[in-house]
Order: C-alpha cells, then sequence, then structure tokens
C-alpha cells in the first residue's frame, strides 16, 4: 500500500476548486503552513464546522444552518415577489447589491443539453407549484445572459403561462454571456431596475 503525503493530496484537492490550479493551490497550501496557528487550524476548524451544520433552504435553496434560511424567515421580505436564481452564488451577489426585497428561488443551475440537465434535474417544479399555491405577484427571471440561463428562463415563463402572475426578466446591464456573480453592484441594480415583461 502505497503512502499518498498529505500535502500533494491537499495541493491536489485545492486545485479542482473554482479560480485554483496546481501553482496557485501550492501557493494557497504554503502559505497555510507557514501560517498553521492562525490560519490553518481555524480554516479547518471553520470547514469542519460548515460541513457538519450548514445545509439547503428547504424553502429557496439557500445556505444556512437552519431548514428555513434567514431571508424565507424574515417577515420584513416582499411575499409577493420572488427572483429566480441558477446558483446561491447568484442569490449572495443580488443580496451584496441591495437590490431586491423579495424571497428567492435557487434552481440548482440551468438546463444544458450538452451536460444532460433538464428541467427536471432543476427545482422548476417546485417553483411552479409554490407559485400556483402561493401568493406571488411577480416572478423575476435572473438567469444569466447565457444560451443555456436564457433557454431556462424561457422554459419557466412557459410553464407559469396558466398561472396569473407577471413574469419579468432582468434586463440592461447584463451582458450576453455575464453571470450574476461577476457582476459588480451597480450593473445589478440597473438590470433589476431595468427589468421587463417576457414577450411571447
Amino acid at each position: 500500500m502505497s503512502f499518498v503525503n498529505p500535502l500533494d493530496q491537499l495541493i491536489r484537492r485545492l486545485a479542482r476548486l473554482p479560480g485554483f490550479g496546481t501553482r496557485s493551490a501550492r501557493r494557497a497550501v504554503l502559505h497555510l503552513m507557514k501560517n498553521r496557528d492562525s490560519l490553518m487550524l481555524p480554516l479547518a476548524n471553520d470547514m469542519a464546522d460548515v460541513a457538519r451544520h450548514v445545509r439547503a433552504c428547504a424553502e429557496c435553496g439557500n445556505f444556512d444552518t437552519d431548514d428555513t434560511c434567514r431571508i424565507c424567515r424574515n417577515p420584513d421580505r416582499d411575499q409577493t415577489r420572488i427572483c429566480v436564481v441558477e446558483d446561491v452564488a447568484d442569490l449572495w451577489a443580488m443580496e451584496r447589491a441591495g437590490v431586491f426585497s423579495g424571497r428567492y428561488h435557487v434552481l440548482g443551475g440551468v438546463m444544458s443539453a450538452i451536460d444532460g440537465i433538464g428541467p427536471d434535474q432543476l427545482r422548476i417544479n417546485y417553483l411552479v407549484e409554490k407559485v400556483t399555491n402561493g401568493s406571488v405577484a411577480e416572478v423575476i427571471l435572473a438567469t444569466s445572459a447565457t444560451v443555456d440561463g436564457q433557454t431556462t428562463g424561457h422554459y419557466i415563463a412557459e410553464k407559469l403561462e396558466a398561472v396569473k402572475v407577471n413574469v419579468t426578466r432582468l434586463a440592461h446591464g447584463v451582458p450576453v454571456g455575464g453571470e450574476l456573480d461577476y457582476l459588480d453592484d451597480g450593473t445589478l441594480a440597473q438590470a433589476m431596475r431595468a427589468r421587463r415583461q417576457i414577450d411571447d
């Protein structure tokens, strides 16, 4: 049985994270090793705590320590508007920009024929059920301006046609091919203000 060097193993694991490669993972591990007590051990404890205690919100899909996240529990949020986003990173971007005061719905990705992801792999049916059975007046589609994001948005709009709800999408400021998590707060604010009705 061959011995696996824990340093090499850590570098390999970090290199699999978004934005990391082998070289940046090596630099990160070296920095952690030089700051073992002040950085590495607290980081390891924080990661273990998150792994043990943080889960997806049963209502919207956000991450929190409770089954229902702080946003969904907040009675001051506008219960009549739902902003549909692809991932939790997009939800966090919207909250960081402070441009939306309603509720969210995280799809868990976008439809993609190449990746074999259809509507059944996403939380679309639950969204339709939530809108149908609730007092929702507006659904804001905040999917990315990519081909897959637009396709997913159109699919959701079609699914909601039978429900008496206003369906809008972000506009002006979200570039084609752009992803919400990479946009600055001003661009997000403009996109939210300039949302428009979805055309048939």
